[in-house]
């Protein structure tokens, strides 16, 4: 009894460093505090958005202002080129039935992106820099890897959607290859316009948002979708006549749109603004203004999402290679060999879908859409790059000068995507998502981390996850890491290839084993004390330390 009471004291009066309260949580414990640097640190939050008073106002326009700019800067990644891939495949293959499905998703994302801010805003240190900390070195350097390699393959993708547009844009003239060159060159120009002011820079994303809003929002009108078809389909979850290819395209929209790489992008995108944490009111206030400006930004990212989906569906849905090749043909489009002549079902991607819209809706059509795709693929970009940023210089507590930090996240996500570009066409390069949809199931490498620290009271102190949160957080990720690991199986089983086979099942289960150490952690962090058997070894004979000491006196 007295152990217990010894135990529960040191969690209690547990030490804080850079607001993360160190204590002996399980395995999980803090590594040595990094040394301090006597020389300036460039980062993204040299500059911090001051926060105007309004004292006994609930509710408060101006704040709310001030507090707006890091969930947009997120919510892109809802808009990157391949979540806008996965919408025209979905509206193509199940026309509006599976709108219900992104409402959904998006929601969840909503609730993770929540925990997300909460966690930078209360301990002032981003997911990364909590996972160096509390995580050991073998586990910590693990997960760095496997988010830094879904930032590879979410940021492949982003490049490939950037070359893709302008390839559409110049007919042709400008190659894939010079077109990744060209992203590469303007995404190191755009990332220091925060130099000038990190609320210019928030202005220049919401340019680009604005841009896709309207570019797609134009593709909705020209198209006319039924609204009737359409608000059935977001409110109905149900998906009437649909088999594996839906199913499986169903489980394409949860991955596409919950990124696990935007989980960590998130927590450090809130530190930029000015809140007190040692204030509790400031803190609480905070969430509250964070959480609507995240709920709005995804509102209008959904909406971006509906208007592609909905656009495939009404105008393509059902719709043979037949069918299109003669209206490709009638119109004098240049691209009619892409669709073969024969019955089979209409297979779209950006690029295809680009060319589709200008054979039934005119050049117009085609140009505007690709101008979409090059906000979306260069405003996710931007982003994808600083994700990269905050996890390397989080996990492994890099203090890099600001120009070498930008050129080497750069160059490990650009470099196979510009290999790539080199040796293929366009055809094939926008098939290569196919490829990199199993690399970007991480999120596990995510989710997880994140719902354990927050249910932490030792880190979150009274923001901790009350008992509603913690349940259905566990509930939301357990479904959403089942749908991810479907995904890679579904993958896996159409490889055809015995060496394939075995050297996918090994990496499977190396795979399953860090994800339930990352979940045996989770579980106790939630209250599963039972689990706990390492610390309690561990900690008994401190325990007996101090009685003896006690005894003694």
């Amino acid at each position: 009894m007295k152990g217990g009471k010894n135990e529960k004291a040191k969690l209690r009066d547990s030490p804080q460093e850079n607001g993360v309260q160190t204590n002996q949580y399980s395995s999980i414990s803090p590594p040595a505090s990094p040394v301090a640097q006597d020389e300036p640190f460039s980062t993204y939050f040299e500059e911090k958005v001051p926060i105007p008073e309004s004292p006994n106002q609930v509710f408060s326009f101006r704040k709310l202002w001030a507090f707006t700019g890091p969930g947009f800067l997120m919510s892109i990644a809802y808009l990157d080129p391949g979540n806008i891939e996965s919408d025209l495949q979905s509206g193509a293959k199940a026309g509006f039935k599976l709108l219900w499905v992104l409402l959904l998703a998006t929601i969840i994302g909503l609730l993770l992106q929540r925990l997300a801010a909460r966690l930078g805003v209360v301990t002032g240190m981003h997911l990364a820099e909590v996972c160096n900390r509390q995580y050991p070195t073998v586990p910590r350097i693990i997960l760095w890897l496997m988010v830094e390699l879904a930032i590879i393959g979410s940021d492949m993708q982003e490049v490939i959607g950037c070359a893709i547009a302008l390839n559409l844009l110049s007919v042709g003239r400008i190659p894939l290859w010079a077109g990744v060159l060209i992203t590469i060159t303007d995404t190191f120009v755009f990332l220091f316009l925060d130099k000038y002011g990190l609320r210019k820079l928030e202005a220049f994303f919401g340019f680009l948002i604005t841009v896709m809003a309207i570019s797609f929002g134009y593709e909705y009108v020209l198209v006319k979708p039924d609204q009737g078809e359409l608000l059935k389909g977001m409110f109905v979850p149900y998906c009437a006549g649909c088999g594996p290819v839906q199913l499986e395209q169903a489980v394409g929209i949860v991955g596409a749109v919950i990124m696990p790489h935007n989980i960590y992008l998130h927590s450090a995108l809130v530190k930029s603004r000015e809140v007190d944490r040692k204030n509790k009111k400031e803190v609480k206030e905070a969430n509250k203004y964070f959480f609507i400006e995240s709920s709005i930004a995804l509102f209008v990212s959904f909406l971006i999402n509906v208007f592609v989906v909905a656009v495939f569906a009404q105008a393509f849905y059902n719709k043979s290679n037949m069918e299109v090749n003669a209206e490709c043909n009638a119109t004098g489009s240049p691209h009619t060999d892409l669709f073969p002549l024969n019955n089979g079902t209409l297979e779209v991607d950006i690029y295809k879908g680009g060319v589709v819209l200008g054979c039934f809706f005119g050049p117009a059509a085609l140009y505007i859409w690709a101008i979409g795709i090059l906000a979306a693929g260069q405003s996710s970009t931007m982003t994808g790059t600083y994700s990269g940023q905050f996890v390397m210089e989080g996990f492994l507590n890099l203090r890099w000068s600001r120009f070498a930090r930008v050129l080497l996240t750069r160059s490990i996500a650009i470099t196979p995507t510009l290999l790539v570009a080199i040796f293929q066409d366009v055809q094939h390069l926008t098939g290569m998502n196919d490829f990199l949809n199993p690399i970007l199931q991480k999120l596990p490498f995510a989710l997880i981390p994140i719902l354990t620290f927050t249910s932490l009271t030792s880190i979150m102190n009274d923001f901790a996850n009350g008992l509603m949160w913690k349940i259905s957080g566990g509930i939301v990720i357990l479904v959403v890491c089942a749908i991810n690991m479907y995904f890679v199986v579904v993958y896996v089983t159409s490889l055809n290839s015995v060496l394939l086979y075995v050297l996918s099942s090994l990496l499977s289960i190396a795979y399953l084993c860090f994800v339930g150490y990352l979940a045996w952690h989770c579980l106790i962090a939630l209250g599963v004390s039972c689990l706990d058997f390492c610390s309690r070894v561990r900690n008994r004979p401190a325990v007996l330390i101090e009685e003896q000491s006690e005894y003694d006196s």
